[in-house]
């Protein structure tokens, strides 16, 4: 296995072609298929399954491809800084549940290195493409929460990726709603006095599993219940609607705008949110550093 042949799978996977892939490459298009099959064989894994209309990743495939890309790009770099003599850019991406405070922190990560070259991604998005993302490389870090019932389901499917979930803070349930809200000015709110107002969720796609929701209380009866699928569409909704969420109840008034509050729930759950990383890998520097700024948070 070379360096080359990554590189040659990497083109092929991104070209879904062999022929444009070939091209990309300057090299013939039964030199790279070649190339492909032999890499194939050593390693006793179908990466690409070919049709007439190209070339689609397999499931197997997929994962080496993750590996694959981190070797490419740890060479590159090693090749850049030792052998070029480059100034390397520095690279960092993240996925994660509909956290404020989580975006917040990765503000802040990007204000400490605005002077340098960088390339960042952050990644907003749906509770198993979370966990896809770090299991494919690519997001570094994954922030997500764990709580009683959905614990036993993720953690197996951690394990199955190759994952590990690190806790970072333990939080009590609240609801979230805007300041005009008329439950808004008590201590506590049950259950049972949010049944009139409707209640706001993350959608999840294909994986709509309550193991995968966001909002605890997953399996509750609501009356009126609205999915959405971003953070400033349930904002709109809370004001326009006198609906809620229930959320960590850390707020982040930079970001969100100081009208809307978070009011404890009457209940004893709690969720725990965390972070999720490769095994065996070390974060890097700009991770360490992410997560420093997540850790200056403080549940309610």
């Amino acid at each position: 296995m070379t360096i080359t042949q990554l590189k040659y799978i990497i083109t092929v996977a991104d070209m879904g072609s062999m022929n444009e892939a070939a091209k990309e490459l300057f090299i013939s298009q039964p030199s790279l298929s070649q190339t492909v099959k032999e890499l194939e064989s050593e390693i006793g894994v179908e990466l690409f399954k070919r049709s007439n209309r190209g070339v689609t990743v397999t499931q197997e495939g997929q994962e080496f491809l993750g590996y694959a890309r981190q070797v490419v790009e740890q060479y590159a770099l090693i090749e850049s800084h030792y052998i070029e003599k480059k100034n390397v850019k520095k690279k960092f991406s993240v996925s994660m549940q509909h956290y404020t405070f989580a975006v917040h922190a990765f503000v802040e990560m990007v204000k400490q290195f605005g002077m340098d070259e960088y390339e960042f991604a952050i990644r907003e998005t749906k509770t198993y493409e979370v966990i896809q993302d770090v299991r494919d490389y690519r997001s570094e870090i994954g922030i997500l929460y764990l709580n009683d019932f959905n614990k036993k389901v993720l953690t197996k499917l951690f394990h199955e990726s190759d994952l590990e979930f690190h806790p970072l803070l333990v939080c009590r349930i609240y609801v979230y709603m805007w300041k005009g809200h008329p439950l808004a000015g008590q201590e506590e709110i049950s259950i049972e006095e949010l049944e009139e107002y409707p209640c706001l969720a993350f959608e999840q796609g294909n994986y709509n599993s309550f193991y995968f929701a966001e909002e605890v209380l997953s399996t509750y009866a609501y009356k009126r219940l609205i999915r959405a699928n971003d953070r400033a569409t349930l904002l709109n909704l809370m004001v326009g609607l006198n609906a809620f969420t229930l959320c960590s109840g850390i707020l982040c008034e930079t970001l969100n705008g100081e009208e809307y509050c978070a009011v404890r729930l009457k209940s004893d759950e709690q969720m725990t949110i965390g972070y999720l990383k490769r095994k065996g890998i070390a974060l890097s520097a700009l991770g360490r550093k992410y997560l420093e700024e997540i850790g200056k948070f403080q549940a309610l």
